[in-house]
């Protein structure tokens, strides 16, 4: 099968950009595949981070791609469309993930949806910083979908709720394989420069309202000394509130803060020196910083939002407060820690995702979907 891939790739960075890079390598071991990137994925004035591309720290893997669409202008659209449509795919597959790309990939997706099927993995619907015209640039996008693939439950429900005809699966988000295996605690601690004997918290990615920092800054309030909290993530806007609560907290000497965009060599040092991973979020569909846990074996706490429930909590890889409220993310922290048998529990269903969320079964079940439609 001629597979093109349209969405963002190396020189690109963050999460999404390496999901593709990894679908990308894996449907190339079966199928003739051709990448598609953007020319320009945000104009710098809409990106809240430094920057878009990768540095030379980040260390990441080059993928060859053409570079052809620009969001931001309209008449990069229609040569986009014609140049995907001139190599003759049989299947073209883009990601969706806030409501800005619609206009662009939606064009691109309406003109090639009468030459070959179009299948877009779909990570949300409705973003979770949501906008009056999310949902009618939403339906716009969908129009021009064969079907669609959506990594949790939470998203499909959003997905029928705009679009009830539109042909669907769910596939589970894959483990991030790239990142190098666990290093030695002792040395992980060393590297971030962190006292070691105490209990290791860690936040990471990138920080955004919806993620809940401030949450687990309260409950960290009311732990003692034996504990430690690494937040390490690029702020998404101003950092100063979370600044402010930091500075408030009697335990603030036992917060390693690393305000910036981690490089991709850099990852294993926070995920080896952690006993558990938080993530206490007011809203969530998927986390691709729970793939990151499991491919380090770090167990999660988790808040029953979204597609958080249903890939941690069902899966017994983690523990689930009842709401995103610091004396709920607090509780379950507590018991996580009091109880050694429930994290020998979590590491062994974790080990139990690693061999059901390879890369192999999502493109697998990627394929057989768009032939089924």
């Amino acid at each position: 099968m001629r597979i093109a891939i349209l969405s963002c790739f190396y020189p690109y960075r963050g999460g999404v950009s390496q999901f593709n890079a990894s679908i990308l390598n894996e449907l190339g071991e079966q199928h003739l595949v051709k990448a598609f990137n953007f020319k320009r994925q945000y104009p710098e004035l809409l990106f809240p981070g430094k920057t878009q591309k990768v540095t030379p720290e980040d260390s990441a893997v080059p993928v060859e791609s053409v570079s052809l669409l620009d969001t931001a202008n309209p008449f990069s659209y229609p040569a986009t469309a014609r140049a995907i449509a001139e190599w003759q795919p049989d299947l073209l597959v883009m990601r969706y993930w806030m409501s800005w790309f619609a206009p662009s990939l939606g064009y691109v997706a309406r003109r090639m949806k009468k030459k070959c099927k179009v299948v877009s993995i779909v990570d949300n619907v409705i973003p979770h910083e949501p906008h009056f015209f999310d949902k009618p640039l939403t339906r716009y996008f969908l129009s021009g979908n064969t079907g669609c693939v959506t990594m949790s439950e939470e998203v499909a429900r959003d997905l029928i709720s705009i679009r009830s005809d539109m042909p669907h699966t769910i596939l589970p988000h894959p483990l991030y394989t790239n990142f190098g295996d666990k290093m030695d605690r002792a040395e992980a601690e060393k590297a971030l420069g962190i006292p070691a004997g105490r209990k290791n918290i860690l936040f990471f990615g990138l920080i955004r309202h919806y993620k809940g920092l401030d949450i687990l800054l309260e409950a960290f309030r009311s732990l003692g000394d034996d504990y430690q909290l690494i937040i390490a993530g690029e702020p998404y806007g101003s950092f100063e509130p979370y600044q402010k609560i930091i500075d408030s907290l009697p335990g603030k000497d036992r917060i390693r803060l690393i305000p910036e965009y981690i490089p991709d060599s850099e990852v294993k040092k926070y995920f080896s020196a952690a006993d558990v991973t938080v993530l206490p979020y007011r809203s969530a569909t998927q986390s691709g910083v729970s793939s990151l846990s499991y491919h380090f074996e770090v167990p999660m706490i988790v808040t029953d939002v979204g597609g958080l429930t249903e890939t941690v909590g069902r899966r017994g890889t983690g523990l689930v407060a009842a709401e995103a409220t610091p004396e709920s993310v607090l509780q379950e922290i507590r018991r996580y820690f009091a109880q050694e048998e429930v994290r020998e529990e979590c590491v062994r269903h974790i080990r139990q995702e690693k061999e059901r969320l390879s890369w192999t079964r999502f493109c697998k079940g990627l394929v057989e979907f768009a032939e089924s439609i």
